[in-house]
């Protein structure tokens, strides 16, 4: 395939799951913007459509198919319908996530645990396998290429407090992406995370609305603003094109100089 330039991305076809909203919105818009051919898996079918009419204003093949990661049946069957769209998948961005309501570590239930864990950890596992087993296959025919990015958060590396269910899961995550990183290097697939800050989507509105919450965090930022989906655009676009061969299996911090202040 012809390249324009080092972050043109025509021809390759990626994966994002939540890719309806928020960060995964903002991620897929760029990813399309510079050429990609972008399959948005979400369970929400109005935001799906939403977010695909977005996208489609770049141009380009795009897709956006019904998944909700906690079942993974539903998984394999949005692969299987990605692969019979395109006849490959280039990038699997497993962005798709639930917070964790906070509630103080005592009191926190069985069910509450395993349902968040089902979102955030058992879905992203089951996205990079399936990805995975692809890429390898491709790979063995001489068509070796596959980025793997999940994300995480700076609760997998801070204290999070009320919410350690929530940051539990990232941290899994963060060893996760280690491990598989090593262990699919072989096969041209890197492995990464992203850990963004505090940052504006679906899952952080009430905090973003907590007038209390702003007051006492903003002075922590650094750059003194919160993340917006379009600030992970540069990273996600790093991560997919041939740039970032070489880079594999780390933990991007994207917080606005957050956990260092």
């Amino acid at each position: 395939m012809t390249k324009t330039h080092p972050f043109d991305l025509s021809g390759r076809v990626v994966v994002v799951t939540g890719g309806n909203g928020g960060l995964g919105l903002g991620m897929a818009d760029t990813l399309a913007e510079l050429g990609a051919k972008v399959a948005i898996w979400g369970r929400n079918p109005d935001k799906n459509a939403t977010a695909l009419d977005r996208i489609n204003r770049h141009g380009g093949d795009h897709i956006a198919l019904a998944c909700d990661v906690c079942n993974w049946d539903q998984i394999d069957a949005a692969m299987a319908q990605t692969l019979d769209h395109y006849g490959r998948v280039d990038g699997m961005f497993a962005n798709a996530g639930v917070g964790g309501g906070p509630k103080p570590f005592t009191e926190r239930s069985v069910q509450e645990w395993r349902d968040l864990m089902a979102a955030n950890l058992d879905g992203v596992v089951r996205s990079f396998q399936v990805a995975a087993k692809h890429m390898i296959e491709r790979g063995a025919n001489g068509d070796a290429f596959g980025r793997l990015v999940c994300t995480s958060s700076v609760a997998s590396i801070d204290g999070a407090a009320f919410n350690e269910h929530y940051g539990a899961s990232k941290g899994a995550l963060n060893s996760l992406v280690r491990a598989t990183a090593v262990e699919l290097a072989r096969h041209g697939i890197t492995v990464n995370a992203i850990l963004p800050g505090y940052a504006e989507s679906d899952m952080t509105a009430g905090l973003m609305d907590n007038e209390k919450f702003v007051r006492n965090v903003m002075p922590r930022i650094p750059v003194r603003r919160f993340g917006t989906p379009q600030d992970f655009g540069g990273i996600a676009s790093y991560l997919m094109s041939d740039l970032s061969a070489y880079h594999t299996g780390q933990c991007f911090v994207i917080d606005g100089g957050y956990t260092i202040f």
